[in-house]
């Protein structure tokens, strides 16, 4: 349980480091605030044409007599509605992060910095980083749609379908959130998606522990908004224990970037 309070508590941290350092609040903001413009465009869209995409989708139920065309139909669209706030939850941060990589990396350098020691690097163009970036984005949200389907089938089961599965979903959101946030600053150190997941996961605890309030947080959007500088400042904090970099100085000829260490990277 220790992990579980240590997430929670590098949430806070960052949200502290940002208020301490306003200039760099607000930098951060810049690109959340662009991505929240497309999304409130998709979701204005969405609520328009929601009755028209389930009545598309349901063309054998035209038939079905009041009112089980109108509950049927109904479910549904609370169904899509809920799935959309899902994979709108995950894909934000995503999206944000690619739309301002070049903004967080930079705040990502600054928290490194001020805690002293080196800022990694991981030597790789913006170019090569933003190709990384999307790659790895499009792979997150493959994942997110299987998972979003997943969830959509459970949603049926009575009792559970209502209770432990939203649950669940809050669960594997926050982790998804945490492996997003990470990955600016896991990046400078070099670590890829795949060895950023095995670590992740073996500090499971440590992951839900700052995802999850981050994704109940981020239903509100303008919310999402503001906590992002700080969400950025506070993972970075978080890698820094992943990696052992809190640690006390290590002999010399170890590095501070942990087990994974640096790659070569043919960009």
């Amino acid at each position: 349980m220790r992990d579980l309070v240590s997430g929670f508590g590098y949430l806070m941290k960052g949200q502290r480091w940002v208020a301490r350092h306003g200039r760099w609040w607000g930098f951060g903001m810049i690109p959340a605030l662009i991505t929240l413009v497309g999304y409130a465009a998709a979701l204005v869209a969405l609520f328009f044409w929601t009755d028209d995409v389930i009545a598309w989708a349901t063309p054998f139920a035209d038939d079905w007599s009041s009112p089980w065309l109108g509950i049927f139909r109904g479910a549904l669209t609370i169904l899509l509605a809920a799935i959309c706030l899902f994979l709108a939850v995950l894909t934000f941060t995503a999206v944000t992060l690619l739309v301002g990589q070049p903004f967080y990396e930079s705040l990502s350098e600054q928290v490194d910095r001020s805690e002293g020691g080196a800022v990694p690097d991981s030597g790789l163009s913006i170019w090569a980083e933003l190709w990384i970036g999307l790659r790895e984005a499009i792979a997150l949200l493959i994942r997110v749609t299987l998972w979003s389907v997943l969830f959509f089938a459970l949603g049926f089961i009575p009792g559970v379908g209502q209770t432990v599965i939203p649950a669940l979903a809050f669960c594997v959101t926050g982790f998804f959130l945490t492996e997003e946030l990470t990955s600016i600053a896991l990046l400078r150190r070099g670590i890829l998606l795949k060895e950023r997941r095995r670590m992740l996961h073996s500090r499971r605890l440590l992951s839900l522990g700052f995802g999850v309030p981050l994704a109940l947080l981020y239903l509100l959007p303008l919310v999402a908004v503001f906590l992002m500088p700080g969400a950025v400042a506070g993972a970075t904090l978080l890698v820094r224990d992943l990696t052992g970099e809190n640690e006390p100085a290590t002999p010399q000829g170890e590095t501070a970037a942990g087990p994974a260490g640096a790659f070569t990277h043919p960009y």
